[in-house]
């Protein structure tokens, strides 16, 4: 990330873009396991490619950054913040229990949001990064807002809205739960083809 934005003065803030840049680590250790050939590759019909999983997320992260900006000039209208902590709602811990990366749920991507090509593993990798830095930029601007007294919508689901906390807790458990998703389709296109050549 970039060294030259402070870091978020909040401790909320801060384990957010600690967990937000654990995310970026992770994509980097994979992107340097993963060979060039296995990243387009589905492990079955119907499952994404380790690409299709980050070109998911970065088609996120770019719907999600100026829903991020509307709602923090909204938290900039409101009452100053109390010395309290930040607390998601009901909405924002229902979706948080739901997205944990060891969770068994499954949930249905909507078509906005469903990668129909992907780039090389290089450009997908630096898009995520620009989009991360700039998610990043978010968190850190929210210190001091009240962030938790200010709603938005899901950019999958405009029934559903939670508040500016939840929304950006939820972004690197979103992260993470596809790159977990990432890691387990390369790792099952590897041993699908180390069988391949062993049967040879």
């Amino acid at each position: 990330m970039d060294a030259t934005i402070p870091a978020a003065v909040d401790p909320q803030l801060h384990a957010i873009v600690d967990d937000l840049d654990a995310a970026s680590r992770r994509l980097q250790t994979l992107g340097a396991g993963v060979l060039c050939d296995v990243w387009d590759r589905r492990p079955a019909a119907g499952q994404w490619s380790p690409a299709e999983c980050i070109e998911h997320l970065n088609l996120t992260s770019r719907a999600l950054i100026p829903m991020l900006h509307q709602a923090l000039e909204d938290a900039r209208r409101v009452a100053p913040r109390t010395l309290s902590p930040y607390r998601r709602d009901v909405m924002g811990w229902l979706v948080w229990t739901v997205l944990a990366p060891s969770s068994g749920l499954k949930t249905k991507t909507i078509p906005a949001f469903v990668p129909e090509a992907t780039p090389p593993a290089e450009c997908l990798m630096a898009e995520f990064e620009r989009l991360q830095a700039a998610v990043v930029a978010c968190v850190r601007a929210a210190d001091g807002l009240p962030i938790d007294r200010v709603k938005l919508e899901s950019p999958f689901d405009a029934r559903v809205k939670y508040n500016l906390y939840s929304v950006l807790t939820l972004v690197p458990r979103h992260q993470h739960r596809h790159l977990l998703q990432a890691q387990r389709a390369a790792r099952a296109v590897e041993q699908v083809a180390a069988a391949s050549a062993l049967a040879v």
